[in-house]
Formats: C-alpha cells, structure tokens, sequence
C-alpha cells in the first residue's frame, strides 16, 4: 500500500541518489546464470517470486535436456514440471515456457526476440520479464520494477505509486538515462542492504536520503 506521508524526493536528492547509485553498483550484472537469450528469457520467467539461487540451481538439468526452443517446443509438459518442481509455481510456469517456445519456434524461426512488443506477445512474459531480458541482452534503457526496485523506490521516495508499472514511470521519468545500470543496482541495493525485514542501515549509502523504513510489497 502507498504511505501517503512519504515524502517525494527532491530533484537535487534525485540526482545524489543516482549518482550514489551508479558510483557503488557501475558494473552491477544480474546474478541468474545463463549463455544465449534463450536461457536469459527461461531464466528471468522462473525467477518470478523465485529467488536467482534457487533458478540457479534448477536450470543447468532445464537446458541440458531443452538446449533450443524447437526442443523445449517439443518436450512433454509433465517433463518440464518435473525438472522446475522445485520453483515456485511450476505448473504455470512450466506450461507458460512450453507456450513461449512454440510461440517463438512458430512465430520468430525459432529466435527469440530482442523487442519489447515482440516479447510481451510471448505467454508468461509480461512488461517487467520483457525489460529485464532486454537490460540483461542489450543493455536497453529500461527499468523493471521487482519487489526489491517497489521498495527501494518507495523507501527513498523515488515513487509512490502503487504498482509497478506506475513505479516504472516514475522511476523512467525522473532518471532518464543509465536505466539498466540502475535496475541493476537498485535490485542488488534492495536484496541485500535494503531489505524488506531488516534493513542494513547502518551500511546503507543511501541512508541520509531515505524517506522510510516501511515494508512494501508488489
């Protein structure tokens, strides 16, 4: 929920947060583990309300036994359960990545597709999974509001709307450039400093510009 008495940060505190931001996080990389935009996409769909450990564990047997759409496209859907079980929400997942690959082999030649729009027709990929695969492979200026982003953005009072898409645009808006930097960062300052429970204050860069120590979730 959005607390109304946070107060939004000024422009000047905009552009220390940034600044302080791209200083601390320059070469920030996403923790999912992959080789080709075929593994990213996999990736970034089972890491929804899934931690990047636990993705990480469960794709290398994925992608030895599915290397390419056209084999994922073919695989039984009880298989592909099988091999995500441990992740959350694997049925979905699993019939939503048998979808995204007959999709792709049908509609791309087998190819996935580095464009937002294209992306975003794919099943299972929404706005948030099509921007991360496009900052992961392109480095593409966009932003993707997380849990960990929702937060951050809140708690410094970067945003306060009350989705992620509205975060999205308001974090678009007033950074401008060096977006896929700052997802990056803002992702990793959120994961391990600016945690939900117990944030790290005491080793917090950020801490002379925070609004709130407030528990937001997405």
């Amino acid at each position: 929920m959005q607390d109304k008495k946070i107060k939004k940060a000024t422009k000047k505190e905009i552009q220390a947060i940034k600044a302080l931001f791209l200083e601390h996080y320059k070469n920030a990389k996403t923790e999912l583990v992959y080789r080709n935009d075929y593994e990213l996409l996999i990736a970034v769909m089972l890491s929804a309300q899934c931690t990047d450990k636990r993705v990480n564990l469960i794709t290398p047997a994925l992608f030895e036994q599915y290397p390419t759409p056209q084999a994922l496209k073919d695989a039984s859907l009880e298989d592909i359960k099988n091999l995500i079980k441990s992740c959350s929400f694997f049925n979905n997942k699993a019939t939503n990545l048998k979808a995204m690959a007959e999709v792709v082999c049908e509609s791309f030649n087998g190819e996935i597709p580095l464009d937002r729009e294209a992306l975003k027709s794919l099943p299972g990929v929404g706005q948030k999974t099509a921007n991360v695969v496009l900052i992961e492979s392109k480095e593409a200026n966009f932003i993707a509001v997380d849990t960990h982003v929702f937060r951050v953005s809140h708690r410094l009072g970067l945003s306060n709307a009350n989705t992620p898409l509205g975060t999205e645009e308001d974090l678009t808006k007033i950074f401008v450039d060096n977006l896929a930097t700052l997802h990056q960062a803002m992702v990793l300052f959120g994961r391990y400093i600016c945690k939900a429970l117990n944030p790290q204050c005491q080793n917090c860069f950020l801490s002379h510009l925070c609004k709130s120590k407030k528990s937001y979730k997405c």
